[in-house]
């Protein structure tokens, strides 16, 4: 499992834990987030996200 940081605000999406406020369950993997996913801080776009482990 990987973590995806946010470049605008630092936000942190562990693939592990999913996001389950937004109806992620653990486990998704990043590549399957829906495609209108938003940084739940700043709102920025998938595309905003880069690899961090």
């Amino acid at each position: 499992m990987a973590r995806y940081g946010c470049i605008v605000c630092g936000w942190i999406y562990d693939e592990e834990e999913g996001y389950e406020e937004m109806g992620i369950a653990p486990g998704t993997p990043f590549e399957e987030l829906p495609e209108d996913f938003t940084c739940p801080l700043c709102g920025v776009e998938k595309d905003q996200f880069d690899l961090i482990d």
